[in-house]
């Protein structure tokens, strides 16, 4: 099975790996070449397994590869700049559980993991794990497992600053309610707080955000940490405000295969970055700037309703 597109952390013209080894195992060879030598299977592998006893199949950092799916449209969660770099909370928290599984940056190769895809990418092993903004919910939990949550966000609009018509959420009813294809976002707003919302489904939050500014989509609706996260680029200044609705509980987990012991391993690099400041580092450095003001660090295994 081929990984489609790829891009390793060192920049945006990263190889194409070929996965291998999901049934037990966290990593990606990505050395296999025509024509090696049997003697030099035999002495990487040896080598890849002589120190087993540590929990986790040891690294030697030349080569070994960890595919993670992140977003690559959402500032200050996961964002892929110009330059093929990439930051945002999840790529940092994502980074961390990788260090934990025994790799550098440079062995990660990251992918991007639309709201549509996130479950087909881990169901085909096209990634090893998704750090993409990904709510645990109950329909989700039925095709994947989730460690964590390590993030509890709210869902919330975001507007035009200069638009006084959307005051509560009831007020998003007759208006243009953006979100993206495969997001529960919407479909909540329409449900449960304004059946009359005329919903518009665009493939990434980006696109909204056109559609937003242009006047042709009344508001966006997804979680606060992203909707922050847009709102403080320079380009949008003044151009945008919250609503401040917190219309759900969003907890972020980290998705991986059914059945994969990856969740446990995850679980304790979570809780790992939560008592060594890392994750109050990564919080002020993405959501700073925003002023967004995030919840405490959620507990391991428990999903706030």
């Amino acid at each position: 099975m081929m990984i489609m597109n790829p891009t390793r952390t060192g920049g945006p013209d990263a190889r194409t790996r070929r996965a291998t080894g999901r049934t037990g195992r966290t990593v990606r060879t990505g050395r296999a070449a025509v024509a090696v030598a049997a003697a030099v299977v035999l002495s990487f592998t040896s080598a890849g397994f002589a120190n087993g006893a540590t929990g986790a199949v040891p690294r030697d950092h030349n080569g070994e590869e960890i595919t993670v799916g992140i977003k690559y449209d959402q500032p200050g969660i996961g964002l892929k700049t110009p330059d093929g770099t990439y930051t945002g909370f999840d790529v940092d928290v994502a980074t961390y559980i990788a260090k934990e599984l025994g790799h550098d940056p440079s062995d990660i190769v990251w992918k991007e993991a639309k709201s549509a895809d996130r479950e087909t990418l881990l169901q085909r092993g096209d990634v090893d794990f998704i750090a993409a903004s990904y709510s645990i919910n109950d329909e989700r939990a039925e095709k994947v497992d989730f460690a964590g949550p390590y993030l509890l966000a709210h869902q919330d609009v975001l507007i035009r600053a200069d638009d006084d018509s959307i005051k509560q959420p009831s007020d998003l009813n007759n208006k243009r309610l953006c979100s993206v294809t495969g997001s529960t976002s919407a479909q909540n707003v329409k449900e449960k707080l304004a059946p009359d919302a005329q919903l518009q489904e665009y493939g990434g939050y980006s696109e909204c955000l056109t559609g937003l500014e242009n006047g042709v989509i009344d508001a966006l609706t997804t979680d606060d940490s992203i909707l922050a996260g847009y709102a403080a680029q320079s380009q949008f200044k003044d151009k945008f405000k919250l609503g401040g609705f917190k219309m759900s509980n969003e907890n972020y987990g980290i998705g991986v295969q059914k059945g994969s012991d990856l969740k446990d391993k995850i679980n304790t690099a979570l809780e790992k970055m939560v008592a060594d400041g890392s994750w109050d580092a990564a919080v002020k450095k993405n959501f700073g700037p925003a002023n967004y003001q995030n919840e405490p660090a959620p507990k391991i295994g428990v999903v706030v309703k």
